[in-house]
């Protein structure tokens, strides 16, 4: 018998090579007279906005540009943004770049349209709307977060917090392969291998609305991408394995959109938020620790997409060795991408562990996915193996 459950996701979604340059065909309708755009500082300055930025005014939208975004945006960074909307009155909002871009253009589309307080919004299900028209526009094959309802903020110093409902859901995501043929060979592997970590987390979600449909969205994203991230790596023009890339991180986003990630995700985040790592690295880091921690409790559910990863893996009827094998693989082809493989090699020192470990233990709405339970000091033995 099939649970029930709930599937939400981006309403409108347009794949094609180029499509950022018709933005303005694709998107004015729906963002009304005036846009504020959000980006980082070096997409502004590498010029990839510029096509959408001149379709979106030929077709009559008046565009402002928030170009201050960083990684791990920080709360100031979106209060900032928001004003830059307020004072232009803005009638919607584009989000242009990478996770953290997009990030921010969702709470700042939510706070401009409802006026909320972001205090009350924080958490699950707590954002209430509604918002203004929202257009996400990726650049990066990794989060997903064109087709997520949640939105992270690093408040304070280290501390991440996130808000996650349907409010924030975008009216188009805009999938332009071109935009991330230019990616460096580390941003394109880091960006990957976190968008496998989204499949992977949610197929084996412990979250009671984990559903066939997620599985299935998971298990195709892990198809193209792992069909594809070497060749995204080594040939950052190929538009092909590029196209494939965006479109298994999208399908990864889905995916953990609706049943959510776990461990890996949890434990990732102090090392983003206190050592300023990227995100979809701070996964890699951990990975393969977690999921030997699950392995006594999800080793089946990972049996179950080793080949979906790696078709190449040898086959076995044992679950136990084939999601041995599994994990293998996949620290295997962190390696083989040239990522750092161990805490101490992005300069994280030993004395860090145990604040991490406890930091780790805030992130109660993502650990209560994971397979099995963790705790502080499960969470402390899971840095000491990645160090």
């Amino acid at each position: 018998m099939i649970e029930p459950f709930s599937f939400s996701t981006t309403k409108s979604l347009v794949f094609r090579p180029g499509a950022a340059a018709d933005l303005g065909t694709i998107a004015a309708g729906t963002l009304g007279t005036r846009c504020l755009l959000v980006t980082d500082p070096g997409l502004r300055k590498l010029g990839l906005c510029d096509l959408g930025i001149a379709s979106l005014e030929a077709a009559g939208v008046a565009v402002t540009v928030f170009d201050a975004v960083e990684a791990d945006p920080s709360l100031t960074t979106l209060v900032a943004a928001t004003e830059a909307g307020r004072e232009a009155g803005v009638t919607g909002v584009v989000g242009f770049g990478g996770g953290s871009s997009l990030d921010v253009a969702k709470l700042a589309a939510l706070l401009l349209g409802s006026g909320e307080d972001l205090d009350e919004a924080w958490g699950v299900a707590n954002a209430k709307g509604p918002r203004l028209p929202l257009v996400l526009v990726p650049t990066t094959a990794g989060t997903g977060s064109e087709v997520t309802p949640v939105s992270i903020i690093t408040v304070g110093e280290e501390e991440k917090r996130g808000v996650s409902s349907p409010v924030i859901l975008p009216d188009i995501a805009v999938l332009d392969a071109e935009l991330t043929t230019g990616l460096p060979a580390a941003i394109t592997a880091a960006t990957g291998v976190d968008a496998m970590v989204h499949a992977i987390e949610a197929y084996a979600s412990r979250s009671a609305n984990n559903n066939p449909m997620s599985k299935f969205l998971a298990r195709e994203a892990l198809r193209l991408l792992g069909a594809n991230i070497e060749t995204a790596v080594s040939n950052s023009a190929d538009v092909a394995a590029r196209g494939a890339m965006l479109l298994g991180s999208m399908l990864a986003g889905q995916a953990f959109a609706n049943s959510p990630v776990a461990a890996v995700h949890a434990l990732a985040y102090p090392i983003g938020g206190t050592f300023h790592v990227p995100h979809g690295l701070s996964n890699a880091l951990v990975l393969p620790h977690v999921l030997r921690f699950n392995a006594p409790d999800a080793a089946p559910l990972y049996a179950e997409i080793a080949h979906d990863a790696f078709p190449q893996l040898e086959r076995s009827n044992n679950a136990d060795r084939l999601c041995t094998v599994f994990i293998d693989a996949l620290a295997d082809l962190s390696a083989r991408l040239g990522m750092q493989t161990r805490l101490r090699d992005v300069g994280i020192p030993e004395t860090a562990l145990e604040k991490m470990a406890a930091d780790a233990m805030l992130q109660q709405r993502l650990l209560v996915n994971n397979p099995r339970d963790v705790s502080e000091a499960d969470a402390l033995n899971i840095y000491r193996q990645a160090w």
